[in-house]
């Protein structure tokens, strides 16, 4: 499951939450599952050089040891948070 901005969004801040999207996924759930429940916030910069804050999180998305639930959002600075572009991508647990 891996969730899309949606159609009206900033494209500056859709671009750098997918990019940002792709980066956070590339970690193996061995390595995360060490380190769930994590997450943080950082100042860095879009596509365009526009300043953005992005959020990070790892939560278990249901059973702890299970499979885990990956967010991130992009957004122009703490007041506009909330329109922000968020996504989600559930980083499964190995089976087997």
């Amino acid at each position: 499951m891996t969730q899309t901005p949606p159609p009206d969004a900033d494209p500056e801040l859709a671009a750098a939450a997918e990019e940002e999207m792709r980066a956070a996924a590339t970690l193996r759930w061995a390595e995360l599952a060490k380190l769930v429940p994590w997450g943080d916030t950082y100042e860095g910069f879009g596509p365009a050089g526009g300043t953005l804050l992005f959020e990070r999180g790892y939560i278990w998305k249901a059973e702890a040891g299970g499979d885990i639930l990956c967010e991130v959002v992009a957004y122009r600075g703490a007041s506009r948070y909330d329109n922000g572009v968020r996504l989600s991508r559930v980083i499964p647990k190995p089976r087997g």
